[in-house]
């Protein structure tokens, strides 16, 4: 390569640096640019969408700077998305205060919450009913005291520090920890030439089953505080109602869902008009979400449950007419609204909370019956030629799946007053944030101790 060649990439390859600075530097000072925007615009024609415009505006910009950022460290997006929403969060620590209002705004909550639906749409669609059912011994064990051990380190780790919180909040503690974003597992796995190995098999199957015992887990806790916020006595009944309530729901659900929702796409496809797929879809999980809320439980189990009937089989007609599959038009609607849940769940961490002992302290606990509670799943592996350390260090983060369960703690009230304090909430996104951090390193390193553990094939599943 001659001398005039290689200074011709060099200068591309520092060109390109240059470029990636200077966006992140116009993202930094997007902020500050839209609030004067935001006064001009307020001296003008008050058109009521047009903060709405604004705002959204700044929220992906930012979310796609730093989840650019994140990848680059080897990190997931969406905590990039989170620490975003951190630092937009706490400008005005830096004098910066026209974002304030974005926090409490109904029309990006709105977005926010519909994030959360297609989110968790998207991660039913990952998985069906037959996986669900066909998963091993290895896998159901590891699913069960995946969600036992942590909500049970949860619940005492808020004992310990929050003794005047009460029950609730330390059932809420532990049902947060119960939570697991495979998806970002599943994403080193891959990166690491490891998706097809034993430890996978078990992982990816305990998450199918990890995915349901949270939201049940979720459902009987958010049940149990409604109903305290009524002012009922407590009984036996508060806990069973609601279990009873998500299991026949989810049960029902997938039954008829598998019944019906086959014929109902067939003969979807006989319309020939555009959108027919993602209209139908979209309908089937706000339906499903509707239906969760008027039974009492979060939207979210409803959502899942709408992903998790649908498979491949059901819209085969649709792509055999050269359409494209559910997936890839779910996709850009979910990455349009969903960063903006992320963001706002940032927004919601108050840094000058985490300067306080007592939150450190509590954060810190999380972390530790975080790890410690995924790690005791990992005494369920039942086979041999399986690696049980690389199996709980897979199910660690909680990523996405942690925030959402957080975000429903922001929203429930007992006698008036929220569930989950500012504090405390700051002490979960830590929690959060270093458990998502820390997955892919360890598993790197896990792998690189056991050579060949990836490789065995075994009878675990």
């Amino acid at each position: 390569m001659s001398t005039s060649l290689v200074s011709m990439v060099v200068g591309r390859r520092r060109s390109g640096a240059a470029r990636r600075l200077v966006v992140v530097f116009f993202a930094l000072l997007l902020p500050a640019f839209a609030g004067t925007l935001w006064a001009a615009e307020g001296a003008g024609h008050p058109d009521p969408s047009v903060h709405i415009v604004l705002w959204l505006a700044v929220i992906l910009l930012s979310a796609q700077v730093g989840g650019d950022v994140a990848a680059r460290l080897g990190q997931p997006a969406v905590l990039g998305e989170l620490l975003v929403g951190v630092v937009l969060g706490n400008l005005s620590l830096a004098g910066v205060a026209w974002l304030e209002p974005l926090k409490t705004d109904p029309f990006i909550d709105l977005f926010a919450r519909l994030g959360v639906l297609l989110l968790l749409f998207e991660v039913g669609l990952e998985s069906t009913v037959s996986q669900m059912l066909s998963v091993g011994l290895s896998s159901v064990l590891v699913a069960v005291l995946g969600v036992v051990a942590p909500f049970a380190l949860g619940w005492a780790v808020g004992a310990w520090l929050l003794p005047d919180a009460g029950p609730y909040v330390h059932a809420f503690l532990g049902a947060t920890l119960c939570a697991t974003s495979v998806g970002i597992t599943a994403r080193v796995l891959k990166d690491l030439g490891r998706s097809r190995s034993g430890e996978a098999r078990v992982i990816l199957g305990a998450a199918v089953v990890d995915d349901v015992l949270g939201l049940v887990i979720l459902a009987v806790v958010t049940g149990l505080i409604a109903g305290a916020g009524t002012g009922a006595a407590f009984s036996y009944w508060d806990v069973l109602a609601p279990l009873l309530k998500a299991t026949a729901f989810l049960a029902g659900a997938l039954a008829v869902g598998v019944l019906l929702s086959r014929r109902l796409f067939f003969l979807a496809s006989k319309l020939r008009a555009r959108g027919v797929l993602l209209a139908l879809s979209l309908s089937f999980c706000f339906l499903l979400s509707w239906l969760a809320n008027a039974i009492g439980l979060a939207a979210i189990v409803g959502a899942f449950a709408a992903g998790l009937v649908l498979e491949d089989t059901h819209y085969r007609e649709f792509v055999g007419r050269g359409e494209q599959g559910l997936e890839e038009l779910i996709h850009p609607i979910s990455s349009f609204l969903a960063p903006v849940f992320f963001v706002l769940m940032g927004m919601h961490t108050d840094l000058r909370s985490l300067l306080r002992p007592e939150v450190l302290g509590l954060g810190g606990a999380l972390i530790v019956a975080a790890i410690l509670g995924k790690q005791a799943c990992s005494l369920g592996v039942v086979g041999r030629g399986v690696d049980r350390l690389t199996v709980g260090l897979g199910m660690i983060p909680r990523g996405e799946v942690g925030l959402i369960f957080a975000n429903i703690g922001l929203g429930l009230r007992l006698d008036g007053q929220p569930i989950i304090q500012s504090a405390t909430f700051s002490a979960v996104i830590l929690m959060v944030v270093v458990t998502t951090m820390i997955t892919p390193p360890a598993l790197k390193w896990s792998f690189s101790r056991v050579p060949e553990a990836g490789r065995r094939q075994s009878g675990a599943s």
